[in-house]
């Protein structure tokens, strides 16, 4: 374990250092997608005050504010794609040399992405989690998380973000049979936006459809650690849904170690 991190942990301290350097673009990245969650927010308020039910979805009023919001920060915080690096790395050419480096290819990637996380957590989620809590608190009248609360969070979004970038990897192998992903990724993330629970909580859903989400690694992505923050999620569920994310970790990596084998068998680099 020591001799990997001594490996892959400069991975991350590059992209850590090239997101520092990029800091424009992260920031308009961010506006845009704050913009959108304060869209989502005016939606929600409009959707309960027309409402004659305190309690949508499982969810008070004060409850959805707090849901929209941690839905942008936990967004924020795990969702690093990894796909475009694959698809970088196949149009350029550069996947042969990564692939006679005495490195594991998937395990760089997830570095640079774990580099990104961290980014990410530090500018600006952080702060905006901590003025989201104490808005919370001061003004919607909601109890404070509790530290065991916000250690689950933590942990859930930990599983999370590995989830996202196991799956992330294995979309990006399509790279080696299209090359060129762009437009499906974008189709990926809007599909995605909708299935982890980012534009309507699951709990809105018939109980069919929910039935149908719990066999799909996509709710455990964000909706997940989101609910268990909200508190939703005690005793056995809490454990069951923690122990899902576990299970998905573990299948996807295994069905991206599979694809990458049948990829890498396929590929033919010309030149020299």
């Amino acid at each position: 374990m020591r001799k990997k991190l001594r490996i892959y942990l400069p991975f991350a301290a590059n992209e850590l250092k090239r997101q520092l350097a990029y800091k424009g673009a992260f920031y308009l990245f961010l506006l845009v997608r704050i913009y959108g969650a304060f869209i989502s927010y005016y939606l929600w308020m409009a959707i309960y005050g027309s409402s004659e039910q305190a309690t949508l979805g499982g969810l008070t009023r004060e409850e959805m504010v707090v849901y929209v919001f941690m839905v942008y920060v936990t967004a924020s915080i795990v969702t690093a794609s990894i796909s475009t690096m694959v698809s970088d790395d196949v149009v350029k050419g550069t996947v042969a040399m990564n692939l006679i480096k005495p490195i594991d290819y998937r395990m760089s990637l997830i570095a640079m992405a774990a580099g990104n996380m961290v980014y990410r957590f530090l500018v600006p989620s952080v702060f905006i989690w901590i003025g989201l809590e104490l808005y919370k608190v001061r003004v919607l009248g909601l109890a404070p998380v509790t530290v065991l609360g916000v250690l689950l969070y933590l942990l859930s979004c930990i599983m999370s973000f590995l989830i996202y970038v196991l799956f992330d990897f294995c979309f990006g192998m399509i790279a080696f049979f299209t090359t060129y992903i762009f437009g499906m990724r974008l189709a990926k993330e809007a599909l995605l936006s909708f299935l982890t629970g980012q534009l309507i909580p699951i709990s809105f859903f018939p109980a069919v459809i929910q039935k149908v989400f719990g066999f799909l690694p996509f709710s455990s992505m964000i909706y997940t650690p989101v609910m268990i923050y909200l508190g939703k999620y005690t005793g056995n569920t809490l454990v069951y849904m923690m122990f899902r994310q576990a299970v998905w970790v573990v299948i996807l990596y295994a069905l991206g170690s599979l694809i990458w084998k049948r990829v890498t068998r396929r590929l033919v680099v010309l030149g020299g």
